[in-house]
């Protein structure tokens, strides 16, 4: 499955949590499909850093969990190209963070992924839905975010707005090392997960990117409430 083919030109996608890790590699897996994406996050040099690796990304500063945030963002891409196709709610897909941010990101774009007969997709874990001994909390909250998903999907079906998550496997990002821990813990961990995985090695953002476009591909239109595990076969085990 590849996404260099421009089979989203003229679309308009928003990335939150678009400076690192799954959302940077999501960001530049919708450019190179040809669409117009505004990259959200709070970290200004990480998200020029996103934006410099492709010219169809458009960074834009923004804390969604602040009250005017959903809707900045939101005229902004409207702003600028006149529409909402794709709305990708990765930010905190390595921490807890309020359900309200993503709810009300989606609120501000649902009038105009209406207008398009858009999606949004969420970005929860392969620990949304398997014990996480240590992680309660964490796990927990991807749960919350599994079953929004699928509320949302059977709410937003009459407008015809598809909802789906994908739901990652352990994935190299910033998260342990912005966690504090030391480099030989963060060594061990990587090591300990990847002996866990049935293929032998942790994913990289680019694998969990490319099957966000895919859900969020209008060819799959008859795909919503869908959680996609990603984890190279982790939840097997």
């Amino acid at each position: 499955m590849s996404s260099s083919t421009h089979h989203l030109a003229d679309r308009t996608v928003i990335v939150t949590g678009a400076g690192s890790g799954i959302g940077r590699a999501t960001a530049v897996a919708f450019a190179q499909a040809g669409a117009h994406v505004l990259g959200v996050g709070r970290r200004k040099a990480n998200l020029r850093e996103t934006a410099d690796t492709h010219p169809g990304i458009v960074p834009f500063d923004a804390d969604i969990c602040a009250d005017d945030a959903p809707a900045a963002v939101i005229d902004e891409a409207i702003g600028r190209w006149g529409r909402i196709d794709v709305l990708v709610n990765n930010a905190g897909a390595a921490a807890i963070m309020p359900l309200a941010a993503p709810s009300l990101l989606a609120r501000a774009a649902l009038p105009h992924l209406r207008e398009v007969h858009g999606s949004i997709v969420n970005v929860s874990s392969t620990f949304g839905h398997r014990p996480l001994p240590g992680g309660s909390h964490y796990a927990a909250s991807k749960a919350a975010i599994e079953m929004l998903t699928q509320s949302w999907a059977l709410e937003l079906a009459e407008g015809n707005v598809r909802v789906n998550a994908v739901a990652p496997g352990p994935t190299e990002s910033e998260a342990l090392a912005a966690a504090g821990l030391p480099g030989e813990a963060v060594d061990k961990i990587k090591q300990s997960e990847a002996e866990r995985i049935p293929l032998g090695r942790r994913g990289k953002p680019e694998d969990i990117a490319a099957w966000i476009v895919h859900l969020a591909d209008p060819a799959s239109t008859w795909l919503t409430g869908q959680i996609l595990t990603v984890d190279g076969g982790l939840e097997l085990t």
